[in-house]
């Protein structure tokens, strides 16, 4: 199998937004948190960034914890260190889960059909590549009613490694068809910058992180304020 047109999409962040999980926090904590000074998405970001680091090490450790396993516990310690002093006091268990089960049922990124739509109209074949756990991910997909082949899902529990490490961006290059130079798409630029540096065409969408902090990362390939700009930018860079 040769030739073709083919990008690769991270899924969590990019095709999928965090915005049920936010929703859920401001419903059961918001006022709360404020009364101590603490903006709730502020500190829901806490826990995604404080929950995905500690899986992270766990991967790295050999011993991988599944993100909805890790919710609830790094939400009490991201309170204590806000300095809510009896944190189990001030956040119920079943408040904690009701904002836990939240990241069940996220939903699709404003604009993540209409710019799928527009690469398959120019010939592009659409992969997802997820670091998240399968099950959990592709329900995502099915809720969201984003149409993607299962042969095209590629989770990384089935490489034996993790983004952004490298061999994760190779093993897919190859599974992908010869003489081609593929995209990989995402709303998280060290993704989008791991998968340049293993060989991909890289697009970055600022619709989650906002800034590319391409101080650090360095440049790539195409920068988009949306989704479906950052669709018309590759179809653009590749003609």
């Amino acid at each position: 199998m040769t030739g073709g047109r083919h990008v690769v999409f991270d899924i969590v962040g990019t095709c999928i937004s965090y915005d049920a999980f936010f929703d859920a926090l401001e419903e059961r904590f918001g006022d709360r948190l404020r009364q101590h000074g603490i903006p709730p998405k502020l500190f829901g970001l806490l826990i995604l960034e404080g929950g995905e680091r500690e899986c992270l090490f766990f991967q790295l450790a050999r011993q991988p914890i599944l993100f909805m396993d890790m919710i609830k516990p790094i939400f009490y310690r991201m309170l204590a260190m806000c300095g809510i002093q009896k944190s189990h006091d001030f956040a119920s268990g079943e408040d904690v889960t009701y904002v836990a089960e939240s990241y069940r049922k996220l939903g699709a990124r404003e604009g993540i059909h209409d710019c799928m739509t527009r690469l398959r109209r120019a010939g592009f074949t659409i992969w997802a590549l997820t670091s998240g756990d399968k099950a959990r991910v592709q329900s995502y997909l099915t809720t969201a009613a984003i149409d993607l082949p299962s042969e095209n899902f590629i989770a990384c529990e089935t490489i034996g490694a993790t983004k952004p490490q490298p061999e994760v961006y190779e093993y897919v290059l190859r599974r992908l068809p010869e003489g081609t130079q593929p995209w990989f798409a995402a709303c998280h630029m060290w993704d989008s910058a791991a998968a340049k540096r293993s060989g991909f065409r890289s697009a970055w969408c600022s619709g989650w992180e906002k800034d590319p902090m391409s101080e650090v990362f360095g440049d790539i390939d195409i920068v988009a304020h949306d989704l479906p700009s950052m669709a018309d930018s590759i179809i653009l860079a590749s003609t």
